[in-house]
């Protein structure tokens, strides 16, 4: 093949305008100002154009590329680092759950806690929700996925744990799978959320978001946590202690203190204007269908705030678990939902 500057070329070294643009990923609008810019060459040959893949190639390595195909990051965005492109698939009201996988080196610590919750949907919410370097808190901080999900993205979390076995997991867990003294670029804190989070200082966190325990439902071994947890010797509650939320005999009881002591005073910590996220499930009770989520918005919505301020739902997602199990509940005399998403409820802290 012989170009425009009469080299002597190989057909192979070049592709036509449509394949280019496969290449990219660009929109034709994209791809015309590609060529306008002159960040790829034009080769003719007859009445055909084409494109050299090195070129191609070179291009994708550069920094225009990616505000080309990602967008830049409005200057009057304050909430986070994206895009305009990777925010708007963003606000869909549902996603997907993403985990590693039982069989995965890293998510042998994970699975020793009950009721763990996947790090990689909580690096969705705070890559949404905060910018690098912005500080969050999770009063229920389990076996560390918000801990992880922060040190992989550049956040600053404060993890409280009432359990020091889990407490003990979550900084072994990011020294093991993140890498040595990662720890340390964060705050754990072993002990009573009801407690601990009074003393912590009011509009200081940028975002807030958890997993509470769902009441007593983990004292319940039906058939998948026998099948699950108690053939494998995992545990099956989150502990014994008194002061566990999970141990709390009366819902209502359960309720008052995850909404007062918890969910209010983190409201109060966070800065005005942020939001918080709290990953919920509802769930049976013997024969009752408990909505969880519903009586957590109920409570929370246009709730007052010590020191000023409410907090106004902005949304639920739908978390979807698709590759649960499902199990024959009822079958073959009345319907038992198989409860295989979750719902994460959006707050934020107005004025």
């Amino acid at each position: 093949m012989r170009d425009l500057f009469g080299e002597t070329s190989n057909l192979d070294d070049y592709v036509t305008g449509n394949k280019a643009k496969e290449f990219l990923g660009f929109s034709r609008h994209n791809f015309e100002k590609t060529i306008l810019e002159g960040l790829i060459k034009k080769y003719i040959l007859g009445k055909k154009t084409y494109y050299k893949l090195s070129e191609i190639e070179e291009f994708k390595k550069t920094s225009r590329f990616k505000e080309l195909s990602e967008g830049v990051v409005d200057k009057r965005n304050h909430l986070n680092d994206l895009t305009g492109k990777q925010w708007l698939p963003e606000t869909k009201s549902y996603f997907y759950q993403k985990g590693l996988g039982a069989d995965s080196p890293d998510a042998q610590i994970e699975k020793q806690h009950p009721a763990p919750y996947s790090f990689q949907d909580i690096e969705k919410l705070i890559l949404f929700f905060t910018k690098k370097n912005m500080s969050v808190l999770d009063p229920f901080g389990g076996i560390g996925s918000t801990a992880k999900a922060c040190e992989l993205t550049g956040r600053i979390c404060t993890s409280i744990e009432l359990s020091s076995k889990y407490h003990n997991l979550s900084l072994e867990r990011l020294e093991t799978e993140v890498g040595k003294g990662t720890s340390k670029n964060h705050t754990f804190i072993n002990g009573d959320s009801c407690v601990i989070l009074k003393t912590l200082e009011s509009e200081s966190y940028d975002f807030m978001i958890t997993s509470p325990p769902y009441w007593g439902i983990l004292h319940k071994q039906d058939q998948k946590v026998k099948k699950q947890r108690v053939a494998n010797d995992l545990d099956t509650i989150y502990s014994s202690d008194e002061r566990d939320l999970g141990n709390v005999s009366k819902y209502e009881d359960f309720l008052d203190i995850l909404t007062n002591d918890i969910f209010l005073q983190c409201a109060r910590i966070l800065k005005t204007g942020k939001y918080m996220a709290i990953v919920v499930s509802d769930f049976r009770d013997k024969n009752e269908y408990v909505s969880f989520h519903s009586d957590i918005i109920y409570r929370l919505r246009h709730s007052k705030i010590e020191g000023g301020g409410s907090l106004q739902l902005q949304g639920t997602k739908i978390l979807i678990q698709n590759h649960k199990t499902l199990i024959p509940y009822g079958y073959p005399f009345s319907y038992v939902e198989n409860i295989h998403h979750q719902y994460v409820l959006i707050f934020k802290k107005e004025k």
